[in-house]
Formats: C-alpha cells, structure tokens, sequence
C-alpha cells in the first residue's frame, strides 16, 4: 500500500486517545446528554461545512478516511488505500451494514460524491473538498477509484469531511434524491456511523440511539441527547444542576471557579480555528458603509493595514477571552503545514500609523462601517466583535456592529449584506490549503473554491502559488508554495486574522472527553473515567 506521510497538527496523545476508545468496548446502560453551544442549521450531511453539522454528521455517518484528535488521516469505511499517480484505489471494509441493515457497496461512495454539489443553496458547498477529484468510479462492490484531476497530496483529510450515506435511503426524485429539508425530518437519514438518528426538535434537542449494527466497538451509550444551549451561562447551570453530562464552551468568567470544583473535569486543547475579519473588496458601494461618497474604501490596501492595525489582539485575548486563545498573524498557526514563520507572530497595534494611512488613503476624518458577527456561534464572538468595534472607533472608522443569532448571521453573511464580518474557520485538514481554498482564493463554485470567500477577494498571485501547491506531491515544496501563498494575502491585508481558540469542554467527573483539534464534539469519543 503506498500512502503519504501527513504532519500531525499537535502534539498528540496517542497513547491517552487508545485508552478512550479501549473504554467503549462494553456497552453499557447509561444515556448522555451533551449541552451544545450552537445548533446545527440541517441534518443533511452534505448542505453546510459548518463545525456544528458535522460533529451530528460524523456520529451518524462514517467516512471513507476520518481523522484523529489530531487530525492525522487514518482509515474508516475504506480499510485501506493505494495510490498510483493521480488514481487512487480504495479498499472498502466487508461487512459494513448501514443502520437499517443494507450493506455498505462502492455505490454509496458514488452516489454520496455525485451528490454533493447537487445539493442547491449551500452555504458552505462540499464541492470544497472535492475540488481535486475528477472522477470516481465503481471497480466492484468493495472497491472504488478516485481519479483525480491532477496530483492530490489533500484528498484524504478532504475525503474525511465527506460521511457516505445510503443510495437507497438518500435517493429521491430530486436532483440530488432526498432534499436538504427530507433529511432534516430524518427521511433517508441512514449511515454506518455509531448513533442512528431518532429526532430532530429545533430549538430543543437532537436524539441518537445506539446503532446495533456498527462495523466497529460496540457504542457505550444508550441514546445520546444533544441540546442546543446558545447561552453560556445557561451550559454551566445545567451543568451544575445535573441537568446535562458535558457541554462545550463553558464561559471564560467561569474556568477558576468550575476547576475548583471536585465534582467537575475540565478539558482544554488547542484548536485549528482561526477567528478573522472578513472585509468587502468588491461592492461599490459596499453595504454598511458610511461617509466616503459611495466609494468603498475596503478596496485600498492602505485601509485594511489600518484596521488591522488599530486591533490589539493581545488585549483582546487577555481581557475578552480570558486567556483561552492566542494572538493570530496567520490563517493557521506556525509551524503547522503551509505556515510561514514570517507571519508567526500577530501584527502589534500602531494607532498613530493606523490614522496616518487612512489619512493617505483619504480618509483623514475616518467613515462609519458596520461590523457583522454571530452571537453564541464562537467563543465570546459578540464581546469580540464589541472590542475590534471599538478598536476601529479610536482611529476615526466610526463602528456599528450587528450580533445576531448564528442562523441570522449567515444568511446575512451569505447574502453579503456586510462590509465587514467576524467568523471562525476551522482548518480541518491540518494544512493551509482548507483555509485558502475556501476563504481567500477568488471565488469559482464550478471548481470548489473560495467557497466561503464572502468578502470576494481576488489576487492572481495568491491564486497561481496555491493552485501549485495543491498540485505538487512533495510535501517541503508544497508547503513552501502554501506559505508564499498565505503570506502574499497577509502582506495585502486580504483578512484580518484576530486570535486562535483554544477548546474547552466541561463535564460531570466521572467522564473523560479528549478535546480536538477541529473542536468537535463527539459523543462516541466520550468515555467514562477509568
């Protein structure tokens, strides 16, 4: 088998992970309740790329590869793979039933890749991670090849954010067989994955049984309920209260208190997310925009190096995350894959050369701006977007920020009704490629890319090294390639990375959760404490 060397992301715990994934062999008769910070926007596994959908969907669904805690590639439905060229040949596990007891074939994996970009208004297309893929095709009924368009040195931590559904269950008149809203009431919601799917109430609860078929460790739990909980505080008393098991984000205010407390376990690791300013290069007039004659001003250079400027991300980090994040200068923090050491360090705050550049920009009096940001979606995202606000307000760029519901916030997003929005991004392959290819290279839905490039910026530059280094199988050179790529958009203020999350879980003390990378929650990795 000829496969290629990934660079872990972090520093791991193997060892630790084997222990929590030993604990699941035995069922046993206890359910868990898992208080969530943001709610999924749909079931369908295929409609939006968004942290909060896909930790449903990998819990329902597998992929052909997943990835670890720390994001290193390893095998799933496909026990094995070889690649020769731009061919790819993977081998199925035998013996994979979906839930309602249909065998897993080669034709699912079709089926589920032809899918994807047929699913209509997206928010975040899937096409992004198959960009590389030319053609997939089925060798027999346990064996599928992917052709790609050119060398794909990506396609495995792609492959990992596409879970294989049903083509009986999932087909349907419809282009792409069963709609986005049929498979949120749960009509042809079949995977292999470790939980089958019982409900759906918005705005109060997702339910999972035990799927009995599972190819791998028999599930621990009975039912798994998943709550949405948007408000932080509401997470910790429920928590307190017994009402719930574990939940994500507990407020930043609270961490001393809730380690202190003998009866919780508090779990903290690093993330891939990138928290960044997203800004309209593209609108004239750009919405949201005030004082400047209907010009944009988000256009020149000179303005976005003031707003970057003007944003203290070492303030922001000490006083509105509390410490539970770090400065960004880049998409992805150094040394990680495609991440340069010139951009290690984040940019320091220059006010007085900040005014100096809107002033050269023509801007001596500043304009008003309205800064878009979701509430409840990310780590103090609302306080954040307070503080950058503010930040911008002391050099004249009069701010208005509008914090709104995650589900609001996108569509305005989507819609681009901002000239200047806070959003995250999760790195999910480990390397610069996801983050360029969907954030900052120009926009082309047809080939997958800038798929969640909502702020329109285009630079052929940029383009042309990213496109080489997705295409070159070398790993020193790719990286090399990503790095310009990444800088050259740094260096032209293309978006403005602000902070780095760091993860953090809490939960009852008899339970163990090893935090990712990616920030997923997943219920089967949820152990009890040995």
């Amino acid at each position: 088998m000829s496969t290629r060397r990934f660079t872990r992301v972090l520093a791991g715990s193997a060892a630790a992970l084997a222990l929590a994934f030993g604990a699941m062999g035995h069922a046993m008769a206890r359910d868990l309740i898992i208080g969530l910070k943001s709610e999924p926007s749909s079931m369908d596994p295929q409609y939006h790329s968004l942290t909060p959908n896909t930790q449903i969907a990998e819990t329902i669904f597998d992929p052909l590869v997943r990835t670890d805690s720390q994001l290193k590639p390893e095998a799933a439905l496909a026990e094995s793979w070889t690649v020769d060229g731009n061919v790819w040949t993977f081998k199925l596990r035998p013996n994979v039933k979906f839930s309602d007891g249909t065998p897993l074939t080669a034709e699912d994996v079709v089926f589920t890749y032809e899918r994807a970009p047929k699913v209509p208004n997206s928010p975040s297309p899937f096409t992004l991670y198959l960009k590389d893929v030319a053609k997939t095709e089925v060798v027999d009924a346990h064996t599928v090849r992917i052709t790609t368009k050119a060398a794909a040195p990506a396609l495995l931590p792609n492959l990992s954010q596409l879970p294989i559904l049903s083509k009986k269950a999932a087909s349907g008149p419809a282009p792409e067989g069963k709609t986005t809203t049929e498979l949120n009431a749960g009509d042809g919601l079949i995977g292999t994955g470790p939980y089958k799917f019982v409900s759906w109430k918005r705005g109060a609860e997702i339910v999972l049984v035990r799927n009995d078929n599972y190819w791998g460790k028999k599930p621990l739990w009975d039912k798994v309920v998943y709550r949405p909980m948007s408000n932080a505080a509401s997470r910790v008393a429920a928590l307190l209260a017994g009402d719930v098991d574990l939940i994500e984000d507990p407020p930043t205010d609270d961490l001393p208190k809730l380690k202190a407390d003998k009866k919780l376990h508090i779990e903290e690791t690093p993330s891939v997310r990138v928290m960044y300013v997203a800004m309209d290069q593209f609108a004239e007039p750009s919405p949201g925009i005030t004082g400047t004659n209907n010009k944009n001003p988000l256009k020149d250079k000179r303005v976005r190096q003031a707003l970057s400027l003007a944003i203290n991300r070492e303030a922001l980090v000490d006083r509105v995350m509390g410490g539970i994040a770090l400065p960004a200068g880049n998409l992805l923090p150094y040394p990680m894959f495609g991440a340069s050491k010139e951009h290690s360090k984040a940019p320091k705050a220059d006010l007085e050369k900040a005014k100096a550049l809107l002033k050269e920009a023509g801007y001596p009096d500043g304009f008003g701006i309205t800064l878009g940001a979701p509430s409840g979606r990310y780590v103090n995202d609302a306080k954040v977007a307070q503080a950058i606000a503010s930040m911008w307000t002391r050099i004249g760029v009069k701010t208005n920020v509008d914090a709104s519901a995650p589900p609001v916030f996108f569509k305005k997003r989507d819609s681009y009704e901002y000239s200047a929005y806070l959003a995250g991004w999760s790195v999910t392959s480990g390397e610069m490629s996801n983050a360029l290819g969907s954030l900052l290279v120009t926009p082309d839905p047809k080939a997958g890319l800038g798929t969640t490039n909502r702020g329109r910026y285009s630079n052929a530059t940029v383009d042309t090294l990213f496109k080489q280094g997705i295409s070159t199988m070398d790993d020193t050179k790719r990286a090399e390639l990503l790095a310009k790529s990444a800088d050259t958009a740094m260096e032209d203020y293309a978006a403005l990375p602000v902070h780095f999350e760091l993860s953090v879980w809490a939960m009852k003390n008899d339970l163990r959760y090893l935090g990712r990378a990616d920030q997923m929650t997943l219920a089967q990795n949820a152990t009890i404490k040995p």
